[in-house]
């Protein structure tokens, strides 16, 4: 476990110890580097990163809140199951703010760095598909939504979607490969582009539901294919309409 932490350490850029160690984290339970059911030691992590029990203290407070881990007076700090209804939710609250993003990036036009920042992301991806590198295919996927949130002025929505989709992001960083193939992902990310660079509001608007809606598809399989990472309380019911 210590030298995935402090690989995930390395990745992340320079700010205060509090922030950094929250973020190493969240993103170990995200890629399951912690998986679900592990109890977390404080003092243990505290002594990985040489940093005091307090900021460490304060992540778990912050991964509890995102529904990430459970704290347990007495007993201890494990991470929870991926929660069927929590990804639901996070999935709904993420197609209508991104779908906003997108029509409003299509009506008001994007800056031709951010446009050309954007098509330079999905060669990277596609990239990933010839080595298949998952990992830098997520951290590719993340850049480009968030990329196009802020390149439309609209940093606020990005900073909720961060903070709700938690549970949403261990499911996509489950599913690819396992249940969507990344060439998918770039055709609906492609999609998205074309269709904001044209200035379709409709059209962007349709990409970036049918995108989100991967979801809907994917993770009966994984479930199916990996029971022990899920809550089956939580269990949703499914539904895979076309976008609207």
């Amino acid at each position: 476990m210590t030298p995935s932490l402090l690989a995930l350490w390395e990745e992340q850029p320079e700010s205060n110890v509090r922030q950094r160690l929250y973020a190493v984290l969240r993103q170990s339970i995200i890629r399951m580097t912690l998986a679900p059911g592990q109890a977390l030691s404080e003092k243990e992590i505290a002594e990985t990163f040489a940093v005091s029990r307090q900021p460490v203290r304060e992540a778990f407070i912050r991964l509890s809140e995102a529904g990430l881990v459970e704290v347990r007076p007495q007993r201890g700090t494990y991470v929870v199951p991926i929660s069927q209804a929590a990804v639901m939710e996070a999935r709904f609250v993420r197609e209508a703010l991104e779908a906003a993003v997108a029509r409003s990036a299509a009506e008001q036009g994007l800056s031709k760095a951010v446009l050309d920042e954007l098509r330079e992301l999905i060669v990277r991806q596609k990239r990933c598909t010839d080595s298949d590198d998952h990992d830098r295919f997520y951290r590719l996927d993340e850049a480009f939504h968030r990329t196009l949130s802020l390149g439309a002025g609209h940093d606020a929505a990005w900073g909720v979607t961060q903070e709700v989709k938690a549970q949403l992001d261990r499911v996509r960083y489950l599913s690819v490969p396992d249940a969507t193939p990344i060439a998918t992902l770039i055709e609906q990310h492609t999609a998205i582009l074309d269709s904001v660079a044209a200035g379709d509001a409709d059209a962007a608007e349709r990409a970036v539901k049918a995108h989100m809606r991967e979801i809907l598809r994917s993770l009966p399989e994984l479930i199916a294919r990996h029971p022990g990472l899920f809550d089956a309380a939580s269990a949703p019911l499914f539904a895979t309409g076309d976008p609207a």
